[in-house]
Formats: structure tokens, C-alpha cells, sequence
């Protein structure tokens, strides 16, 4: 992954002064270092029995519908409330100044379903922990088989929120 590495490119002061925010569209647009991409991660879930892959909007959704159509399986998406057209269970998580909101439709998977959840970094794992939590409270025979990222900021420590969720991330910094 030091080619992709490469590809990513950093944007100072984005979206606040102070932050230095790791471009993927330059990986996006380039199809080798793209298609490289999800192969990695087509060649690591191949043969885990995976159902379904958790797309975290918004760039989780690239991610997770490009290894899902590689694996065969199908996609599901987690949003920011008001965006899903059917029922939805949600969960309500802290930020550093107030709340956010995750959703999912209550029939995204079907009992005894294996999945992985998937976004473009690990940062600070607030997202991924409540979409964690809004599956697990929700969805009782649903195995969470991993939560990938292509990019972990690990100075971050946001792998701590995940619990013991089994953690791959393909790109460190």
C-alpha cells in the first residue's frame, strides 16, 4: 500500500486551520492504485463468508459498493438522519462540540447475516462506533466479522472506541 500511500495527498488547514486532511480523491481518480485497492481488499475477505459490506457515509460508500460487487455480495448503507426513504433505527452519538445522528434500514440484513463495515479513515472512531452500536442493539444475529478503513491516523487513538472489534486498517499515519 505505499503506492496508494503516495497517491494520497495532504491538505493543510482543511476543514479548520490546524488540520492536516488526508486527500483520497487522488487515489479515486487514479484506476491502477483504485483497482489495487479493493482487490487488497477483495483478496483478504474472499474467503471469510462475507453477506454484506456497511458502506459509513459518505466516502464509505465508494469503498464498501466497490468490494461488495468484487466479493458478490450485497451493500448496505449507514446515513446521516433523514436521507433513507424506509424505517430506519438510529443511534445518537457524542462529537467534541454536541451530536450527530447514524440511521440504517431496519430490514438491512437478514438474521444470521456475516458482515464487515467499511469507511475511508479511522480518526477519531466516533462514526464507526456508534454505527457499531446501532447494528449491535439492532440487529441481534448479525456477526460484525471486522471494521476496515483504508487510511488509520493513529495518533488519534480512535481504534480505543471500537471496543474489541476486530480492526484492519491498510494505510498508517
Amino acid at each position: 500500500m505505499d503506492s496508494a500511500k503516495q497517491i494520497i495527498r495532504d491538505v493543510p488547514d482543511f476543514p479548520k486551520e490546524g488540520i492536516i486532511f488526508k486527500d483520497i480523491t487522488p487515489l479515486l481518480g487514479e484506476p491502477v492504485a483504485f483497482q489495487k485497492t479493493i482487490n487488497s481488499l477483495k483478496n483478504r475477505y474472499a474467503d471469510k463468508s462475507i453477506d454484506a459490506v456497511v458502506g459509513v457515509e459518505a466516502r464509505g460508500f465508494i469503498f464498501a459498493s466497490a468490494l461488495a460487487y468484487a466479493l458478490g455480495t450485497g451493500v448496505v448503507m449507514v446515513r446521516k438522519p433523514g436521507k433513507l426513504p424506509y424505517k430506519t433505527f438510529q443511534e445518537t452519538y457524542s462529537l467534541e462540540y454536541g451530536t450527530d445522528t447514524v440511521e440504517i434500514h431496519q430490514d438491512a440484513f437478514r438474521s444470521g447475516q456475516n458482515i464487515i463495515l467499511i469507511d475511508d479513515v479511522l480518526a477519531t472512531g466516533g462514526t464507526m462506533a456508534a454505527t457499531l452500536d446501532l447494528i449491535q442493539k439492532n440487529f441481534e444475529n448479525v456477526k460484525v466479522l471486522e471494521v476496515a478503513f483504508l487510511i488509520e491516523l493513529d495518533f488519534l487513538n480512535g481504534r480505543e472506541k471500537l471496543k474489541d472489534t476486530p480492526i484492519y486498517s491498510m494505510i498508517h499515519y
